[in-house]
C-alpha cells in the first residue's frame, strides 16, 4: 500500500522560494512558467489571424499560438500550433519576440513566418479545431478592436516595425510592464 502524499508549503534546504514539499518523501513539486510558442504569419502582404473557438477570449482574434508540449522544440511547437489552429504549414523565419507575462507565469516565443504553398489541390489555410474562422487580413484592415490579448497587439506592431526598418533581433516587452 502506498502512502498518500501530503504537501506543506515551505522553503526547501538550499532553495530561495517556498514550494510544495511532500511530508512523507521530501518530493518538491516545482511549478515553473509555461512556454507559449507561436508566429506572426505573412502571405502576399497580408497577415494570418484566427478567431478563437476556445476560452479564454473566445470569439476574439489572435495569431496561431499555444503552449509548448513536452519533448517538443519551440520551433516545432510554433509550426504545430499553426497546423492545429489554421491548417497551415509554415516556413519559420527569425525569432520576432520574447515576451514575459509574469502575472500568467508565461514566457512567449514568437516567430516571423510565411505560409508554405501545400501544392496541388491542397488548402493553403483553413479553420482548425481551436478556431471559429481564419482569415488573411490586409495590415490596414486588422480587427484591432477584437484582438484577444495585449501581446498580440505587441506582436503585430513588432512585425510591422521589422517590415519597415528591417530585422534587428528579437523584441521584448520592456517598458510594456510585462502584464497581460
Amino acid at each position: 500500500m502506498t502512502t498518500p502524499q501530503q504537501f506543506d508549503r515551505l522553503t526547501p534546504d538550499g532553495d530561495t522560494h517556498e514550494r510544495d514539499v511532500c511530508r512523507t518523501c521530501g518530493f518538491v513539486d516545482y511549478q515553473n512558467p509555461r512556454i507559449v510558442v507561436g508566429s506572426v504569419v505573412r502571405h502576399q502582404g497580408k497577415v494570418l489571424m484566427c478567431r478563437r473557438a476556445i476560452e479564454p477570449r473566445r470569439g476574439f482574434w489572435t495569431v496561431p499560438a499555444g503552449y509548448l508540449e513536452l519533448n517538443e522544440t519551440p520551433e516545432d511547437g510554433a509550426k504545430r500550433e499553426a497546423r492545429e489552429e489554421a491548417l497551415a504549414n509554415l516556413k519559420l523565419g527569425e525569432l520576432l519576440a520574447i515576451y514575459s507575462v509574469p502575472r500568467l507565469s508565461q514566457v512567449q516565443l514568437i516567430w516571423r513566418a510565411e505560409l508554405i504553398d501545400p501544392g496541388a489541390g491542397a488548402v493553403l489555410y483553413g479553420v482548425g479545431e481551436e478556431s471559429l474562422e481564419v482569415e488573411l487580413f490586409d495590415w490596414d484592415k486588422l480587427p484591432v478592436d477584437e484582438i484577444a490579448f495585449p501581446t498580440v497587439h505587441w506582436m503585430l506592431g513588432h512585425e510591422r516595425e521589422v517590415m519597415e526598418k528591417g530585422y534587428l533581433g528579437p523584441f521584448g516587452n520592456v517598458g510594456q510592464g510585462g502584464h497581460e
